[in-house]
This record gives structure tokens, C-alpha cells and sequence, in this order.
């Protein structure tokens, strides 16, 4: 199996990416959340390309080896994350591929198939839903949703994070599967920080409560095939907010419930969530 890595330089940052498999096969472009980075895929990379798929995970900016940018504002998903990704594509020469996100990389993933349907074959969403559907959740989810307040304290947070060898975090994230490279990862300067900005700059309180539109035209419907993987161990997202999303998709929809998994479902179940994808990228009209 081909394994590459490249810095590539878009959007005003070098941002390293793994990629995987055959150049000319067809491509799939894997987006993480926080507080991750492009390794996530790692176990289910190698079932991906033998399926004859090729694998294009970047670490997101302000992530594992790819650039941080220098303000808050910078990490808005229209201004930094979209922008991002077309550039990567346009820099290994993809014109097409699937889009895939799971926790923060979800929402961009979402907002890339809404808003440029031409580039985009199929797209999958882990664990979270579509923006919308997320704030038409209800109340339960309202409650799961705590840590997003908690992240715009900059500076306070960043402190009750790091006290007393990152205590809070260990037992806020104790399903994560490799939680010792994660505070590795948080603890080189300025990456807490630089994670935390994508909540500062995408889910504040003012957000939330009036949302602005995506984009120049304000494109939010999916108009491409949409696979939404829900899984029964989360704590932070509900299956509603999920199963909501289907309202915004004007296109062929699946949804996967997912058991035995926490919130990181492509570290705890690498083989399920693979052969997922591959039924929904080969299945696709």
C-alpha cells in the first residue's frame, strides 16, 4: 500500500496530509475533530485502500503538523477550514472526491457538500449532524453541550485544562482511545489554544442563537448521497440531532446506528465504520 505525506502550502498555511493508496483510484478526503489530528484514520486507512480507494486525511490547521493561524477569526470554517481543503485539492490535483468529518471535521465536511455539490461525490457525517439539525436538537442536547461554554473562557479554560497533568481532561475524555498522545499534542505551545479557537470562532453563544448563514449565497441543503453514523456510547451529541438531519438532505439518505462505540467511532470501531464507507461510496448512483 502507498503511504505519502505531503505540506502542502493553502490558504496561507502549510498543512501536512497523509495520503494513502493509488493516485489515480478515486478519492476520499477523511476530516478530524478535536482534539485530534489526521491519525485517527489511521485504522481504517488500510481496509479503505484495498477496497481501491485513495485516503486524504490532513491534520486541520492549528492540528498535529499542520500550521496554526494567528487569530481566533482565522479558524471560521468558511474563512480557514473550506478554503483549506479546496487548496489541497487543487494541490494533488483532485477535482472530485468523497467527504468524510467526524466531530469538528463533520461540520465542514457538511458545509463543503452544501456548498460545492460539483466537487463532492458522496459525503459522510460521524457523530455529528448537520448544523441545523444540531440546534433543533432540544433540550438534551442543549445539556451535552456544556463544554462548548466552557471552551470560549480562553485563558480559564486553557488553565483548568493543564492542572494538575491535565487532570479534567482525563476524566472528561476517558473514552478516548489514546488520550497520552492527545495531551502530547496540547501541550506543544499555543495548540490548546489553537484547537479551542475552532469553538471560539464557530460556536459561540452568539452563534448559536442566531446562526448565520453559510457562505456567499447561503447554501445549507446537501444535494449529494449522505451517510450520518450515530453510535450509542456518546456523550456529547444526541441521536436526534442525527436523525434531524435528514431534513436537510435532498438527496439518497442512510443512517447507521452504531453500538458499542464512543463518540470516536473510526478508533473504536475502524472496521465497521470502513466497511460503511465503502458500501456508501460503491453504491452510490
Amino acid at each position: 500500500m502507498r503511504n505519502t505525506t505531503h505540506s502542502i502550502r493553502a490558504n496561507g498555511l502549510t498543512h501536512f496530509i497523509r495520503d494513502s493508496g493509488d493516485e489515480a483510484a478515486p478519492a476520499a478526503i477523511l476530516l478530524h475533530g478535536f482534539p485530534d489530528t489526521s491519525d485517527i484514520w489511521t485504522a481504517m486507512t488500510p481496509k479503505l485502500v484495498a477496497a481501491g480507494f485513495r485516503i486524504i486525511a490532513p491534520d486541520l490547521r492549528g492540528f498535529g503538523e499542520s500550521d496554526m493561524a494567528a487569530r481566533k477569526a482565522d479558524y471560521d470554517i468558511n474563512a480557514g477550514a473550506i478554503p483549506d481543503v479546496l487548496e489541497i485539492m487543487g494541490a494533488l490535483n483532485i477535482d472530485h472526491a468523497h467527504i468524510v468529518g467526524h466531530d469538528f471535521g463533520a461540520p465542514v465536511a457538511w458545509s463543503l457538500a452544501a456548498q460545492y455539490p460539483e466537487r463532492f461525490t458522496t459525503l459522510a457525517a460521524l457523530s455529528v449532524g448537520h448544523p441545523r439539525a444540531y440546534l433543533r436538537a432540544g433540550p438534551q442536547q442543549l445539556k451535552m453541550s456544556w463544554y462548548i461554554l466552557f471552551h470560549q473562557l480562553r485563558g480559564i479554560c486553557e488553565a483548568a485544562y493543564r492542572f494538575n497533568d491535565w487532570i479534567f481532561l482525563r476524566r472528561h475524555w476517558t473514552a478516548h482511545t489514546d488520550i497520552e498522545t492527545v495531551i502530547a499534542n496540547l501541550t506543544r505551545p499555543g495548540r490548546l489554544t489553537a484547537g479551542l479557537n475552532w469553538y471560539r470562532a464557530n460556536l459561540s453563544l452568539a452563534r448559536m442563537v442566531r446562526p448565520p448563514k453559510w457562505g456567499a449565497f447561503g447554501e445549507e441543503t446537501v444535494r449529494i448521497p449522505t451517510l450520518g453514523q450515530w453510535s450509542d456510547g456518546e456523550k456529547y451529541l444526541t441521536e436526534r440531532q442525527m436523525k434531524l438531519s435528514e431534513d436537510y438532505v435532498e438527496a439518497p439518505w442512510r443512517y447507521q446506528r452504531i453500538t458499542g462505540a464512543s463518540h470516536w467511532i473510526p478508533s473504536d470501531r475502524p472496521s465497521e465504520c470502513a466497511e460503511a464507507l465503502i458500501d456508501h461510496w460503491r453504491t452510490t448512483p
